[in-house]
Formats: structure tokens, C-alpha cells, sequence
């Protein structure tokens, strides 16, 4: 059968000719043996794919979640890998969604490439969804001719963040269920119960102790200027918000966070896999060094972390080790970070001295996120019964007190 196809070369080149094949996928192998990327293929006397319309539900209505993307990325791989035209494989998964933001997204990125945009380029626009990692390694397998390889190490890599965060947002569910429970415990304890106690208060005519004057100071404050508490708490929470976007705060609660106990060893260990794990799949992708490291940066979610890594990249354009940059921020980075990368750079092995450390620390994680949960509920069960005590003392004290002078 006569195909229509469009390719695209290593260097970026579009080409588009008529080639006689017996099906599309034994046109795309033969495509990639010549070094080229298939992009589209009609067969002669059908009409390509058009636009597709309908999709207009507002962006703002839904979201793509991490692990839509990491299934589109899986599933890109094995279609391209099957011998489908990454036009036909886009328009496919597009089908597939179910996720009206999504279909949206991938029917503009399949008409880019029906234009001969570069998959990566038809990703930029999209970069808020996708991010910067993946379209950098998307790029440099349309370079490098291995796009399938680089969609299933995107696919990976994805997995692995998912399950990281699932483990450690399962070890937070607890002290925070815990925690909401409490406050909203208290909230009803000051409306209902403490007004209730004032008043037979009153009726004894019992002379109150210091704790409870507070306790029932408290109660008053919030049920009589109830909506300023209100305002005073939405104030506090839109301030620390507006605050935490200013670089220099951002920077300051994250270099402290990483110094609390439990919480920043965590931090600390999560930042340093994702840097292992970002970088050791981008160079692996054949992305440059120092590419690399601007992605890297841009990604970690601690900006103590994002700090030292800031000018590396011009260190290492240099001639300098990437270890050598490392090993000026200790706090950070421990020996074992920089001599594993050392020996990697030494022996020509980054990348897999890269994945090692990035296996070893998501194994720290998951190891500290099981044991946080033992060291978090003791702490709560104290705390929980410091305020009960406290609580309870201020206000039987005065009854008993009351009783025995009767």
C-alpha cells in the first residue's frame, strides 16, 4: 500500500514523502532504521485525521493528575513501540481519557505535530501540566531517535514519585485526622459546654482559679467576636500563603524546616531522591549536563535544595566536578551523596551512581514514613492529654472547690 507520511530526523528535520509499505508499523520500523521518527501516515485515497472540536469545558474546572500523565506516558511508549505514527498513537489516547482538560490538552498537541511542531515543542505550551523533565527528555529522544525508551523511563520515574508521595501523605493522615478532631472537639467544648459551666459558676458563687478565668475568657472572646476570630484566622492563613511566595521567606522556612525533628530528616531525604532520580533520567536521556541541572533545580520542592544547585551549571560548563559543588553544602548533601558521585564521574558512570543513590534514599523514605507513624502517635497521645488535662482541671477544680464549701 502507497503511504503519505511525515518523519522527522535527529537534528530536528521534517520530511514528507510517499513511500509504498505493507502496513504503517512496517513503515515506522523501517523509518527509525534510516533514522527518522514516523509522524503521521495516510494511507493514499483516505483522508487524514482533522480537527476535532467540542472540547471547550474550561481548563480552570478540572485538573491532570500525576498519574494520568505517568499512563499516557506508559502507553505512548508501547504505541510507538507497536509502529503507530505518534499522531495516530496521540489522537488514540485522546479518545481514551476521560478527563475533559486532558482530551483538550492532547488534541492541541496532536494537531501541533499534524503540523510538523516537534513533539517536544507541542508540548511547551503545556509545560504547567507536563513540567520541565518531561519535556526536556521527550526532546532529547526525538534527538536521540529512543523516544520510546524515554517514555517508559518518564513512565518509571513517575511510578516512583507517585508511590513516594502516597507513602509519605499516608503517614500525615493520621496526626492530621487527629489533629482536626481535636480542634473542632475544642470548638464545640467553648460554644456549648463551657457557657453551660460559667453559668452554675455564677449560680455557686464559686471564687474561680487562674485556669479557668482563661478557659472561660477564651469561650467568651469566640462567641462573642466569633467573626473576627474568623477574619484573624483567614488573615493568618492568607498572609503565611502570600508570605511562603516571596523568595526570601520561601528560602528561610525551608532551610528551617529541614533543622525539625522527623520532619526535615524526611524533607532532606525526599529532596535527595528526586534529585538523584531527575538527574540520573535526564542524562540518561542524553540531555546535557547542564540542562540537566537547571531542570533538576527547577523541580526539587525545597528551595534550600534549589539554592545549591543554583550556578552549578555554570561550575560544571567550567570543567569542575558536579562533587565539588555538592561537597560545599554538607548540610545537604552527606559524604555518601558526593563520594558515589565522584566515583560515578571518575569511572564515567553518573548516570547509574545517580539511580543507585536515588533507589537507596526512596528506600530511606519508605523506611522512615512506616516508622513516623510510631514516633508521631506517643507525641500526639501527649499532647492530646496535656490540653484534656488541662482543660479538665479548669473547670472540675471549681466544682469540687464549690462542693466542699457547701
Amino acid at each position: 500500500m502507497l503511504y503519505a507520511f511525515r518523519a522527522v530526523d535527529r537534528t530536528g528535520k521534517t520530511i514528507s514523502e510517499t513511500r509504498d509499505s505493507a502496513s504503517e508499523r512496517e513503515l515506522a520500523d523501517a523509518l527509525r532504521s534510516e533514522g527518522f521518527l514516523l509522524l503521521e501516515a495516510t494511507p493514499q485515497g483516505t483522508v487524514a485525521p482533522g480537527k476535532r472540536r467540542g472540547l471547550s469545558l474550561p481548563m480552570f474546572l478540572s485538573r491532570v493528575t500525576l498519574v494520568e500523565r505517568m499512563v499516557f506516558a506508559r502507553n505512548l511508549a508501547v504505541m510507538v513501540g507497536a509502529g503507530l505514527s505518534l499522531t495516530r498513537a496521540l489522537e488514540a489516547l485522546e479518545e481514551q481519557s476521560t478527563n475533559q482538560k486532558f482530551r483538550t490538552i492532547l488534541a492541541d498537541i496532536r494537531e501541533s505535530v499534524t503540523r510538523g511542531v516537534s513533539f517536544a515543542d507541542s508540548l511547551r505550551p503545556h509545560e504547567r501540566v507536563f513540567g520541565p523533565i518531561f519535556i526536556s527528555m521527550i526532546e532529547s529522544g526525538e534527538i536521540s531517535g529512543n523516544l520510546e525508551k524515554v517514555l517508559k523511563t518518564l513512565a518509571k520515574q513517575m511510578k516512583r514519585d507517585h508511590d513516594l508521595r502516597s507513602r509519605v501523605k499516608g503517614a500525615l493522615i493520621y496526626p492530621a485526622i487527629v489533629i482536626g478532631a481535636l480542634v473542632v472537639i475544642g470548638m464545640l467544648m467553648m460554644i456549648y459546654v463551657v457557657p453551660t459551666l460559667t453559668q452554675t459558676f455564677a449560680e455557686l458563687e464559686i471564687d474561680l482559679p487562674l485556669t479557668t478565668k482563661i478557659v472561660i475568657g477564651a469561650s467568651n472572646i469566640f462567641l462573642q467576636y466569633y467573626y473576627l476570630v474568623l477574619i484573624a484566622g483567614a488573615a493568618l492563613v492568607l498572609g503565611a500563603w502570600y508570605a511562603l511566595r516571596l523568595p526570601s521567606v520561601r528560602l528561610a522556612f525551608d532551610s528551617a524546616i529541614l533543622r525539625v525533628p522527623l520532619f526535615g530528616p524526611l524533607i532532606q531525604k525526599l529532596n535527595s531522591a528526586r534529585f538523584a532520580r531527575t538527574l540520573s533520567s535526564l542524562i540518561g536521556s542524553g540531555t546535557p549536563i547542564t540542562r540537566a541541572l537547571e531542570v533538576t533545580a527547577a523541580v526539587l520542592g525545597n528551595h534550600r535544595f534549589r539554592q545549591s544547585l543554583e550556578g552549578a551549571a555554570a561550575v560544571v560548563q567550567q570543567g569542575k566536578p558536579l562533587s565539588d559543588v555538592l561537597k560545599k553544602h554538607p548540610e545537604l548533601y552527606p559524604p555518601l551523596v558526593t563520594e558515589m558521585l565522584q566515583v560515578g564521574e571518575e569511572t564515567g558512570a553518573t548516570t547509574s551512581m545517580l539511580l543507585r543513590l536515588a533507589l537507596f534514599y526512596e528506600e530511606e523514605v519508605t523506611a522512615t514514613t512506616k516508622n513516623m507513624s510510631s514516633v508521631i502517635e506517643p507525641v500526639l497521645m501527649i499532647v492530646i492529654g496535656a490540653i484534656v488535662g488541662f482543660f479538665a482541671i479548669s473547670m472540675i477544680q471549681p466544682i469540687y472547690g464549690g462542693l466542699g464549701g457547701i
